[in-house]
């Protein structure tokens, strides 16, 4: 597990839909409740990827160090609008075009832009709103900002779409346990995660948390 020092150091945090990563929370750089969330985005979706991972302006380098310093939030904001310039120009030549506001939606939240992340979220549900992945994505938004019973809320529509979805359930156990404070809830659904997903990539870390929850343990970062 990544240590939150270790996070700290990196202006953005990559996910890739074919490596399902227990990330410590983005919450560390802004000061919200420490947890642990992985990303909806399914298999498949290149195009996804492929813009969450172009890389972004980088901010001033500072004086005298020849190194990039760390980015404020604001940077941060500012980057992923120039980086999504493209795609928004594109969205509006094909307004019914979900996948394009999902991939903006991505882009903000890789930023730590969680109400311009979630605007998009919601728009790309508008249009088709059986996309767990989506849903999934839109409830990490809301959780980190502080909207745990709007998270939850999101997660169970993501799993009345897709009840196997794993990034679903995942989110939904962090979220029962340390937004809701339901340690029973949390470890059923983590333990319906291993049932109907067998070869989860992180089952051991999985196994952990519900050891702890069990244990009435806090959540370590």
């Amino acid at each position: 597990m990544q240590s939150s020092e270790d996070a700290s150091k990196k202006p953005t945090m990559v996910w890739r839909p074919l490596q399902v990563y227990v990330l410590a929370a983005v919450c560390f750089a802004v000061g919200l409740p420490v947890g642990y969330l992985v990303r909806g985005s399914a298999p498949g979706e290149a195009a996804l990827v492929a813009a969450e991972n172009a890389p972004m302006p980088q901010p001033a380098t500072s004086a005298g160090k020849g190194m990039h310093r760390m980015p404020s939030l604001e940077d941060m904001k500012r980057m992923a609008d120039k980086k999504v310039e493209p795609l928004i120009t594109k969205s509006k030549a094909e307004p019914g075009n979900a996948q394009l506001l999902n991939q903006i939606g991505i882009v903000y939240r890789s930023a730590h832009q969680f109400k311009q992340a979630e605007e998009y979220f919601q728009k790309s549900l508008e249009i088709n709103p059986n996309n767990a992945d989506a849903r999934t994505d839109l409830a990490s938004c809301l959780y980190y900002e502080g909207n745990s019973d709007g998270a939850i809320a999101e997660l169970e529509k993501a799993l009345k779409a897709d009840p196997k979805h794993s990034g679903a359930l995942m989110n939904l156990g962090i979220i029962q346990w340390k937004g809701k404070n339901d340690a029973t809830a949390a470890v059923a659904s983590w333990e319906k995660l291993l049932k109907v997903n067998p070869k989860f990539p992180q089952r051991q870390e999985v196994e952990r948390l519900i050891g702890e929850a069990k244990s009435g343990g806090k959540l370590q970062g």
